[in-house]
């Protein structure tokens, strides 16, 4: 089975794992990138975020032990619109959070469309940091909380 899944990824954080885990677990895994360009575009809060290779390079290091504990194989490729790489006709899975399932369905729209099956679309629900909000790179960069979920107090610490 061939798994579909995208974003930003900066920085990457337990909820992003999650999503990774579940992907790997139903198949190989293609992970469509945000561009340079449209990184920006899909934030909900104008912030700093890595270049493109920056951000490749650090996603392949936490992609790699979970293709191989999984035995799977995967690929980063550059995602330069929202609907991307999975329109494409090879994908069976499209792995999502809570908030981009209306993107799926988008997606399953545009692959029906083009003559293409729709797409199983998994649902992996958000993680929970500490204080119960959850886990999101904004928080991360805006120094809230880190990867993990764990309150930072104000020494960054």
């Amino acid at each position: 089975m061939d798994v579909a899944l995208g974003g930003t990824f900066d920085p990457v954080h337990d909820g992003h794992r999650r999503l990774f885990e579940r992907a790997f677990e139903l198949g190989d895994v293609t992970v469509g990138l945000t561009s340079d360009d449209l990184a920006p575009k899909t934030r909900h809060e104008d912030r700093p975020v890595r270049t493109f290779d920056q951000r490749k390079d650090r996603l392949e290091d936490e992609l790699e032990p979970f293709a191989e504990e999984y035995d799977r194989t995967f690929e980063v490729r550059t995602l330069r619109e929202p609907t991307g790489i999975a329109t494409e006709p090879q994908y069976d899975y499209l792995v999502v959070s809570p908030e981009t399932v209306d993107g799926g369905e988008k997606i399953n729209e545009i692959r029906r469309e083009r003559g293409h099956d729709s797409l199983e679309v998994i649902v992996v629900p958000h993680l929970r940091a500490e204080d119960g909000d959850i886990i999101s790179s904004t928080r991360i960069v805006n120094g809230e909380i880190d990867e993990h979920g764990r309150l930072v107090d104000s020494d960054g610490q």
